[in-house]
């Protein structure tokens, strides 16, 4: 028997004995109350109530993590292979459910979740970020399928997007794409920085940055690391938006902007210490200049149109310079 439990059966054996209870908890040093309850247990159940129960609450009403959270950040951990803040991002977004972070720790301690799967990079870049909104933009193309192309802005400083979807790369489609930037984001666009894409070199296309003073920096070839922060971002649509959306609706270009609106507005970014883009951009608007200050700024006579083909693109560099 169970040196506790022969303990207590002293104290029932003593009182049964004695039929005084003052007597018996002096003797045994317990309280009344604790004497009662024991002796209840034992005319109840007889020996087996004398052993210890579990004080454990059988429901948990404040509990943050049922069965069914779990089951949901195992899921998102096992399938998509997400880190903490970024299923935090899509407990909200899928199901409305807000946890801490310090909670879903908890919850993938408790499943033993193996350790993310991350991709090893051959070569280590210095990552940057400009101090102002709207100082560089980063536009790419993504292709979601035959027919469906994505058109991607990215502000460098604060990650504040703009996305439009089109049905091919031409330049009439980039030119309604730069009058969305223009209009949606919040601040103004002193340059924008693409690849070398044939979409971006027509003579409309880059007329039309000048006519918005805007300075157009396309990227060296083979450098895809320059236009990296438009480039992970689309990784982001393809995990997040494009994993659950019907790319056969006649819906996807409202939920496109729905899924933009979020994450400008409420996914927290890792980069930005969880802050979401439009947090950031608040934080400098003060120091955010306006239109006018920008195309006070810019100077036309510095500005050219630009060769898609890189190395004719810098001979006629150097050769405007000589002049």
């Amino acid at each position: 028997m169970n040196k506790e439990i022969h303990k207590r059966l002293q104290w029932i054996q003593l009182f049964e004995k004695t039929q005084d209870a003052g007597l018996t908890c002096r003797r045994c040093g317990i309280s009344r109350p604790t004497l009662r309850k024991w002796l209840n247990r034992y005319n109840e159940f007889g020996v087996d109530g004398l052993i210890e129960q579990s004080r454990k609450p059988k429901n948990s009403p404040k509990k943050k993590a049922d069965d069914i959270v779990v089951n949901l950040i195992e899921n998102l951990r096992t399938t998509r292979n997400l880190g903490a803040r970024r299923i935090q991002s899509e407990l909200i977004r899928l199901h409305s459910i807000k946890l801490s972070l310090a909670t879903i720790h908890k919850v993938l301690h408790s499943i033993q979740a193996k350790p993310l799967i991350k991709p090893k990079r051959e070569k280590k870049y210095k990552r940057y970020n400009r101090p102002i909104p709207g100082d560089r933009v980063q536009i790419d193309v993504m292709k979601i399928k035959n027919g469906l192309y994505q058109y991607t802005a990215v502000d460098d400083c604060t990650r504040y997007r703009v996305l439009g979807l089109f049905k091919r790369k031409t330049a009439a489609n980039t030119l309604h794409f730069l009058e969305q930037v223009i209009e949606e984001m919040p601040f103004p666009i002193q340059r924008i920085q693409t690849d070398r894409g044939r979409e971006f070199f027509a003579y409309s296309v880059q007329q039309f940055m000048m006519d918005y003073s805007i300075k157009f920096r396309p990227i060296k070839p083979g450098s895809p690391h320059l236009n990296g922060k438009v480039e992970r971002s689309q990784l982001t649509d393809l995990q997040e938006f494009y994993s659950y959306a019907n790319l056969d609706s006649h819906n996807l270009s409202d939920e496109l902007a729905y899924w933009q609106h979020y994450y400008n507005w409420e996914r927290p970014h890792g980069s930005l210490n969880g802050k979401s883009p439009i947090d950031k951009y608040f934080e400098l608007s003060n120091i955010t200049p306006y239109w006018d200050d920008v195309c006070d700024a810019y100077d036309p006579d510095k500005e050219r149109i630009k060769d898609q083909n890189y190395n004719l693109d810098l001979q006629l560099e150097r050769l405007k310079r000589s002049m």
